[in-house]
C-alpha cells in the first residue's frame, strides 16, 4: 500500500466539465496513480469540475480577473501552498505566460486531442475532419511556452469514419483521452519519465526505483 505521504501532489487547472479532472481524481484515489490531487484551479467560475474538485474534498480555486501574468503568479502561489509537484492542465482554456512555464519547467502536463505535432489549438476534432486524415489520436505532452508544443509523453489512436461529426469524434477520443493521461501521470509519479533533447523516454520501472 502507498502511504499517502509518498504520494506526488497535483496541482490541476480547468476550465470546464472537467471530465479528465475525474480521471485524475479516480486514478489516484484507486492506487492507479502514486499521485494525490492537493488542489484544483480553475479561470471559469461556472465550471462543473469545481462540483467534482467539491465532491472529491479537494481544495478548489476560481482565479479572480486579472492580467495574464498577475493570473500566472497567483496559479504559482497556490500551487506553492499546496506543495504540488507536478501540474496537470485538464481542458484549461488560457494560454500559460512563459515565466509560468518556465518557473514549472519539466512539470507542466498537458492533454490535447489530435496526434500532435498536427491541429494545434481550438477545434482539433474539425481540423481533423477538414483534413481528410483516417486517423486521429490524443496526445499527452510536457508544456512549453507555444501553444500546444512540448516533448511527447504518450500518444493514442482512433479510426476516423466516413460519417463521423465533431461530435462523435470528440465522444470517442474521450475515453481515449482519460487512459492515456492516467498513464503518462502514472510514469510521472513513479519518476520513470526522462527528457533528452525535447524527447521523453519511459525508463524501465526496476531502474526508477534503484
Amino acid at each position: 500500500m502507498v502511504m499517502q505521504g509518498s504520494l506526488k501532489p497535483l496541482g490541476v487547472l480547468v476550465s470546464g466539465y472537467g471530465s479528465n479532472l475525474q480521471a485524475i481524481l479516480d486514478a489516484c484515489a484507486q492506487g492507479v496513480v502514486a499521485g494525490r490531487v492537493a488542489c484544483v484551479i480553475s479561470s471559469n467560475a461556472r465550471a462543473f469540475a469545481g462540483e467534482r474538485a467539491k465532491n472529491a474534498g479537494v481544495p478548489y480555486y476560481v482565479l479572480p480577473n486579472a492580467t495574464p501574468e498577475e493570473r500566472d503568479a497567483h496559479i504559482t502561489a497556490l500551487l506553492k501552498k499546496h506543495d504540488v509537484q507536478g501540474v496537470c492542465l485538464a481542458g484549461y482554456m488560457r494560454l500559460l505566460t512563459a515565466g509560468f512555464v518556465d518557473t514549472w519547467w519539466d512539470r507542466v502536463f498537458n492533454i490535447h486531442p489530435s496526434l500532435l505535432p498536427a491541429f494545434k489549438g481550438m477545434n482539433a476534432q474539425r481540423q481533423a475532419l477538414s483534413a481528410g486524415v483516417k486517423v486521429t489520436g490524443c496526445t499527452v505532452h510536457f508544456v512549453r511556452p507555444a501553444m500546444d508544443e512540448g516533448p511527447i509523453i504518450l500518444q493514442a489512436t482512433t479510426p476516423v469514419f466516413a460519417d463521423d461529426t465533431e461530435d462523435t469524434l470528440a465522444q470517442r477520443l474521450l475515453p481515449l483521452e482519460h487512459r492515456t493521461y492516467v498513464q503518462a501521470l502514472k510514469w510521472y509519479c513513479d519518476d520513470r519519465l526522462r527528457i533528452q533533447g525535447e524527447r521523453v523516454f519511459v525508463i524501465p520501472a526496476a531502474e526508477a526505483k534503484s
